[in-house]
């Protein structure tokens, strides 16, 4: 069963058997919240087109300190292959992950022992989006290998005004590596500004 996290919540990163999780999957996922009608509106079958985007930094000593550490839709892949984005949803259209990053710890270098994911709004001060409007928010943890799923955080707070969020991480303790529940709103318009929160 996988375990439902709080905010805040910490959590090992183990298999069902208690070795440890080195291939994971994670999973974002959101969904538009039905809008009213108008005249001028851009709303398809009633729900606005939101492209949100989900976007990784690895962190060494707990910085981000390099560009090349950033995967996102423009970059797809970390050279050391740990961290690979499996493409830009730009709808938020349709049932489960609406993307979905693979992380192969055993192939992250020792320098790097955290992993933060994000997801911003792309172009949100423009198209007047925020997450606030926007529902049903969620990042999980699967066990690649056995496609197990082994924890989910679901975003069930009002993050009205926000046009970005830190949705949550994996970091390294000592020989362990952890998940961390963040679930933390932002007024930050694109990865630019996002980055400084981790240098």
């Amino acid at each position: 069963m996988a375990v439902n996290l709080k905010k805040g919540q910490k959590i090992s990163l183990v298999k069902s058997n208690g070795k440890k999780l080195t291939k994971l999957m994670v999973g974002l996922g959101w969904d538009a919240v039905e809008q009213p009608q108008g005249f001028f509106s851009r709303i398809f079958n009633g729900k606005e087109d939101f492209d949100c985007d989900a976007s990784v930094f690895l962190c060494q000593k707990g910085k981000f300190v390099d560009k090349d550490d950033l995967v996102y839709f423009g970059n797809l892949e970390h050279y050391s292959h740990a961290v690979k984005h499996m493409g830009d949803n730009l709808t938020g259209e349709g049932d489960g992950d609406d993307e979905q990053i693979f992380v192969d710890l055993d192939k992250l270098p020792s320098d790097y022992d955290k992993i933060i994911f994000v997801v911003n709004i792309y172009r949100a001060q423009e198209r007047k989006q925020n997450f606030g409007m926007i529902r049903n928010a969620f990042i999980r943890v699967v066990d690649n290998e056995s496609n197990e799923e082994i924890c989910r955080f679901n975003l069930s707070e009002d993050y009205n005004g926000m046009l970005s969020m830190i949705v949550g991480e994996v970091y390294r303790r000592g020989d362990e590596w952890k998940f961390n529940a963040i679930g933390t709103g932002t007024k930050d318009i694109n990865l630019t500004q996002l980055s400084e929160h981790f240098k």
